[in-house]
């Protein structure tokens, strides 16, 4: 393998990311949660119940995969599922009290993740928020909201 040193800051990127991901879902499977699911839960502890497209699109992953998602989390009661009053088609998808306890849970196991990492970690913070910022922008047709952090994109080299 390679010195480290040598990589590419996408390689360290990708390979930090899979291993936080891999790292997290082992701490959350005694939750009966994933990280997707994590995720889907604070959409819904935040914004209240909605329609699976629709958290789907604020997740922004597919509906197949929300689906999937969605049904280990009502498996596990973490979720409830109403048919919509509005649109007999589809189903309104809410956070249960045991979801927001979970969720609870799942914060703090996120916050202990990374023991002894935490010099540096606000400046680590707010360059991967400028990067989502500039690179999510463009994937997902949209300004990422500039409340979530102060970074700005001086922060970031300018791309040639």
């Amino acid at each position: 393998m390679p010195d480290l040193n040598d990589w590419t800051t996408p390689r360290l990127l990708s390979t930090a990311a899979r291993l936080v991901e891999h790292a997290w879902n082992e701490e959350l499977a005694v939750l009966g949660l994933t990280h997707a699911g994590v995720i889907a839960l604070e959409v819904l502890d935040a914004e209240g119940s909605m329609v699976q497209a629709r958290l789907s699109a604020k997740v922004r992953v597919q509906a197949q995969t929300m689906g999937q998602t969605l049904s280990r989390l009502e498996a596990h009661g973490h979720i409830t599922r109403e048919r919509n009053r509005l649109d007999g088609r589809s189903q309104r998808v809410a956070v249960s009290e045991l979801g927001k306890t979970a969720l609870a849970q799942a914060r703090t196991l996120a916050r202990n993740l990374a023991p002894g990492v935490e010099t540096g970690v606000e400046d680590l913070r707010d360059k991967l928020v400028t990067v989502i910022r500039r690179l999510g922008s463009a994937r997902w047709g949209e300004e990422m909201p500039e409340a979530a952090s102060t970074a700005t994109n001086k922060d970031l080299p300018e791309q040639g």
